[in-house]
């Protein structure tokens, strides 16, 4: 999720309430036969993931993130080794294809935040790492949040008929001609999209702190009071989640629908996210992460106005903040004003996993991946209580 990196002008509360309530083209036809002599059932099972902060797992160790655990699952029921490769991190833009390729971005952490490498250019790498691209056999990819920008995702000032024009821009044709290029790049692989969520939702905690961050948020006139801006903001959500759902799924299905007009099987799949109202942001039951930080705490970060820090309650902070330190060094002969900004852009960074999927909403997503893989016949047998597809 995006924007991190650009909002360290702003006062840091407010930048950080934009994070809490988030953060050439190959021929297209008929899929030719692999290129490789090995029969499908006896090669290593290759996995592709690509795309933002949510196929990256933010803020999860390897074992719990979604695509790791469909990849245990694949080994666990087919038999083969599978071989992984995630390109995807947080903050990618869906981009275009040719992107980047004059200035190619150097290989960071995943957990820090950059909008390059873009899809496009995951894609165009990944392409270069495959002998033979042919030979890849899933691949999980999502793409379009970082588009919309969070702030503006999450401002009060938006209305429901906004986000849905919104989604339909940015979710709509750009993934449609992504999903296009990635079913023609990696011609044997079935590839399943992924949904996302509703950040808040009626479920969502109302409470000092949160009504403090959804005000610093809002930029529009007239002023509207906390009731108000929580009620636009939870429809906001929703009608994301809606939007989102219906836009991803369109363009799903128009590309498998041109791939079936040319004699291909079925390829490409829509794996929608059930998420409820009680696994929002700050609910009762979130799958997502969220702050380390007693009451009392989140209040002297309202009343200092973000001097006093928070930590978040993922499983990567450590490992992330170290990375965030690296990524944002301090300049020759900087100045106050330049290490003020510095050190914003670094605190932000470190709180970066806040509104992404915990354990449990990993589990969910792995879990609506595997429904999609029982759809094309991949799972054999009624899997075990807790694993993909359940």
């Amino acid at each position: 999720m995006r924007q991190i990196l650009d909002s360290a002008q702003r006062p840091l509360l407010a930048a950080l309430a934009a994070i809490i309530l988030l953060s050439s083209l190959p021929g297209y036809g008929q899929s030719p036969q692999p290129v490789s002599s090995e029969k499908a059932d006896e090669r290593q099972f290759n996995l592709l993931v690509l795309g933002d902060s949510i196929p990256w797992g933010q803020g999860l160790k390897e074992e719990h993130k979604a695509w790791y655990q469909v990849k245990t699952w694949l080994e666990g029921s087919g038999g083969r080794q599978v071989r992984a490769r995630v390109e995807a991190h947080s903050g990618a833009v869906i981009g275009s294809p040719g992107d980047s390729g004059g200035n190619p971005v150097p290989p960071l952490d995943g957990e820090v935040n950059r909008a390059y490498p873009s899809v496009n250019h995951q894609i165009g790498n990944a392409l270069l790492s495959y002998a033979h691209p042919a030979e890849v056999d899933l691949v999980l990819v999502d793409g379009c949040i970082n588009d919309v920008d969070a702030r503006r995702l999450l401002n009060a000032v938006n209305t429901t008929d906004g986000i849905r024009e919104l989604a339909q821009e940015k979710c709509g044709p750009p993934v449609e001609a992504m999903l296009r290029r990635i079913a023609a790049s990696f011609t044997q692989a079935h590839v399943i999209i992924t949904g996302y969520y509703p950040i808040l939702s009626e479920k969502t905690a109302s409470d000092l702190f949160m009504r403090a961050m959804v005000k610093r948020l809002y930029s529009g006139t007239p002023p509207m009071n906390d009731k108000q801006l929580r009620a636009r903001l939870i429809d906001i959500s929703r009608e994301w989640y809606l939007a989102t759902n219906q836009m991803l799924a369109k363009a799903t299905g128009n590309v498998d629908a041109e791939l079936a007009a040319k004699g291909s099987r079925q390829r490409a799949l829509f794996a929608e996210i059930a998420f409820q109202p009680e696994h929002s942001f700050a609910a009762p039951k979130s799958r997502l992460w969220g702050f380390d930080a007693s009451f009392l705490r989140k209040l002297l970060v309202v009343l200092t106005l973000g001097r006093v820090t928070l930590k978040t309650n993922d499983e990567q902070r450590n490992q992330r903040g170290t990375s965030c330190k690296e990524t944002f060094p301090p300049a020759p002969g900087e100045k106050k004003d330049q290490e003020r900004e510095r050190k914003n852009r670094i605190a932000l960074c470190r709180l970066a996993a806040i509104g992404h999927p915990n354990r449990e909403g990993a589990q969910m997503y792995a879990e609506a991946i595997g429904k999609q893989l029982r759809v094309l016949g991949w799972l054999k047998e009624a899997p075990a209580t807790g694993s993909p597809g359940k």
